[in-house]
């Protein structure tokens, strides 16, 4: 596998704050060769023999938790699993106290996800190891907005440059919302949210240039790529909206409402999707939708991800 273009070990990826577009394209460049090693016979590579990677998930996952463990695994990486069901934090432990244990016996990364905003970049300041944010309460989810953009670019086979995504939805509490946002902008995108003004984040807490909307009419005009966000209830602590069903009649996406975007507009979603709600179930599996392409494109992505900030020259965050 030939080494990808750069200069500087990147050593975290907790947000984008600290990348460039430069950092991002030599990680999204490593992406298109783990997807090459992904379509060999043998789809596995010496690349992180050596290494151990632990995932450190304090919150429920099925698709980052594992494709992150088979991206680690793909590159020969040993694999630490740790949840905080069956563990030491029932008896009290502190993430502090895990992280010190799980150094303690030779981990090279930590991929962490909390419900706390921060927690990945408080894992950072306590070790040197690498550290990758896999999700931190409603502030960053920074290799899903990677794998986003890799899927959409793949779809069209183009940049996002110049391209306007509209984010629909649950946008202030969505990591996932704010993560593309800034990735999004930092390529050269434009970037509407949209939403009921009771979804909307209240005190910014978005990138310098994204549109904020409530009409989705509005926000869809000229879209070249639209997503779907789900209602997260469990981190909402009081009513935002009357019913799924009022929320649905307003913002599902559905494909009459895509009549003002682009010919060729793309639906993505993060999943988990609640059908009928903000999306229209025809259209999740419509050929517009990349919802199954997302999926897929988490693992090259992590494996990238992995191989930078460990053994890769990509970047200087």
């Amino acid at each position: 596998m030939s080494e990808p273009q750069g200069s500087k070990l990147i050593r975290t990826l907790l947000d984008f704050d600290r990348f460039t577009a430069d950092d991002v394209r030599a990680i999204l460049n490593t992406t298109d060769v783990m997807a090459q090693v992904l379509e060999r016979p043998v789809k596995k590579v010496p690349a992180l023999q050596g290494f151990t990677v632990a995932t450190l998930f304090y919150e429920d996952s099925t698709r980052t938790r594992l494709s992150f463990e088979r991206a680690a695994r793909a590159q020969s990486a040993d694999v630490m699993t740790f949840s905080k069901g069956g563990s030491s934090v029932s008896k009290g432990e502190s993430l502090r106290d895990t992280v010190a244990t799980l150094e303690a016996l030779a981990v090279d990364a930590f991929v962490v996800r909390h419900p706390s905003a921060g927690a990945a970049h408080q894992v950072a300041s306590w070790t040197d190891k690498a550290v990758i944010n896999a999700g931190d309460g409603r502030r960053a989810h920074p290799t899903q907005a990677l794998l986003d953009v890799a899927t959409y670019e793949r779809s069209v086979d183009a940049p996002v440059e110049g391209r306007k995504l509209v984010i629909v939805g649950d946008v202030a509490h969505s990591r996932v919302a704010r993560s593309n946002a800034a990735l999004w902008r930092l390529l050269g995108a434009d970037v509407t949210v949209c939403g009921p003004p009771t979804l909307m984040p209240q005190h910014g807490g978005l990138p310098e240039g994204v549109t904020v909307e409530t009409r989705l009419d509005r926000a869809l005009d000229g879209a070249h790529a639209v997503m779907a966000l789900r209602l997260q209830q469990e981190r909402m602590h009081e009513a935002r909206f009357a019913s799924p069903a009022a929320y649905a009649e307003q913002y599902q996406i559905t494909e009459a409402r895509l009549a003002g975007a682009q010919d060729d507009v793309k639906v993505l979603h993060p999943g988990p999707m609640n059908r009928g709600v903000e999306i229209d179930g025809r259209l999740a599996d419509g050929p517009q939708s990349l919802v199954t392409q997302q999926v897929a494109m988490g693992l090259p992505v992590r494996m990238a991800v992995l191989y930078h900030l460990l053994v890769g020259k990509g970047g200087s965050a």
